[in-house]
């Protein structure tokens, strides 16, 4: 069986080694230059970073398998870091039941009440009972007035600005009840992980395809498969796009009725602004929620109070991340124009912050990496299989109720080359 795979991020590429293990002749075709999709890194000496922010939680088990199984998962740092809000100017840590219960912009009464819904909403399993709600709608009675307007509120316009009040509570539920305080991160980046996922489905025969962009997806007599790429016609018995949704229907023919059902809902571009400073920009804190108004970002990351320093030659490297429409003036800007927009609200983080503790900068942009996920949402999910012959979706906007991520990324590919095999 001859499978080409569209996209070589960690859907992709587990994709393509599980098919290969089970005897397919594989073919991988990615846009970028290497692998790793949203995950991948670039160098930072003798080291990679990743160009958006990314971690792993202790319930990532598919990932943290798939890692132990090529023999990475020695590799794996745990750590509980301080993951904080900032509100009225003051970083508050809010990631566990007490540090609910300190959390002093809220009342006494009202931690508890809020304490007592992030508990039900660990508690419970059925997020069939939440998709159809709203998540404002049901934040403010639930967890109060109060916890929504400083917290809950100002964070789903951080992340979805004019979508935030049209969220799934379904949406809000995978974040709470999925996550753990103790996260993950692979020495030395996660690029490696992505590096030996493409070395190892070439040792198996497959063949991978760098900076080759897909045109077309056609079918041909016979069953078979045309892809049509930048670097020519690929044959196959099945193709698998691991690419978003929209970019995947632009690729098939026209398919009215399945595009008018699933080719539909809005996504929002991720954009990060990294910072190597020669020292801390926070003290303690390694994730930063922005919930005051104002700010030009949503969050602060600084990933040298997860990771030493020492890891990156001294450098502290700070991300500032935002999930923006695709259409935004930002993604016009220089990196230089931004670090300057920028530069007065980080001295809002620290009013000791100066320019000159600024070292390195980096500026990474990408569409489709954020879904909008409304209480309509799960009914636009399209299914893996389409209407072309052997032609099959696999993608983010399909890991509902999660909306992204590495682990459900490998959980997919799992399940899928269990399907097809």
């Amino acid at each position: 069986m001859e499978t080409t795979i569209l996209g070589a991020g960690p859907l992709g590429l587990t994709l393509a080694l599980r098919l290969a293990l089970q005897g397919d002749r594989v073919t991988v075709i990615e846009r970028a230059a290497q692998p790793g999709g949203l995950a991948a890194g670039f160098p930072l000496g003798d080291v990679t970073l990743e160009k958006f922010y990314h971690h792993l939680f202790r319930s990532d088990h598919a990932i943290i398998e798939l890692l132990n199984e090529i023999g990475l998962g020695d590799d794996l740092f745990w750590e509980t870091p301080d993951t904080s809000v900032l509100v009225g100017g003051k970083p508050y840590t809010l990631n566990s039941a007490g540090s609910v219960l300190r959390f002093s912009p809220l009342l006494p009464w009202e931690r508890l009440r809020m304490g007592a819904a992030i508990a039900y909403l660990k508690l419970q399993s059925n997020y069939q009972k939440l998709q159809d709600k709203n998540a404002a709608d049901w934040m403010r009675p639930w967890m109060g007035h109060a916890a929504y307007d400083k917290v809950g509120g100002p964070q789903l316009a951080g992340k979805f600005g004019d979508y935030a009040q049209d969220i799934s509570m379904a949406w809000m539920w995978a974040r709470i009840h999925s996550r753990t305080t103790q996260l993950g991160y692979l020495h030395g980046g996660f690029q490696r992980f992505y590096d030996r996922l493409a070395e190892l489905v070439g040792v198996l025969g497959g063949e991978l395809h760098f900076s080759t962009t897909a045109t077309s997806i056609r079918d041909r007599r016979g069953g078979r498969v045309r892809v049509g790429t930048s670097h020519g016609d690929i044959i196959a018995d099945r193709v698998v796009s691991t690419l978003p949704t929209r970019v995947t229907m632009k690729l098939l023919p026209t398919l009215p009725s399945f595009q008018r059902r699933y080719d539909v809902g809005a996504a929002l571009s991720a954009h990060c602004l990294i910072l190597s400073l020669d020292r801390h920009l926070m003290e303690r804190v390694y994730w930063l929620s922005i919930c005051d108004p104002g700010y030009p970002f949503l969050a602060v990351v600084e990933h040298t109070n997860f990771i030493p320093p020492q890891d990156y030659d001294g450098r502290h490297l700070v991300y500032f991340g935002n999930y923006l429409p695709m259409d935004h003036p930002l993604f016009k800007l220089p990196k230089e124009a931004v670090l300057e927009e920028f530069l007065p609200h980080i001295k809002r983080i620290n009013p000791d912050f100066a320019p000159e503790w600024v070292r390195e900068s980096w500026m990474f942009a990408a569409p489709f990496a954020q879904p909008v996920v409304t209480p309509d949402y799960h009914r636009h999910i399209p299914p893996h299989v389409t209407p072309l012959r052997n032609v099959y979706l696999a993608n983010m906007f399909q890991v509902y109720p999660q909306d992204r991520g590495q682990n459900y990324a490998v959980d997919m590919a799992n399940w899928l080359a269990r399907q097809l095999g």
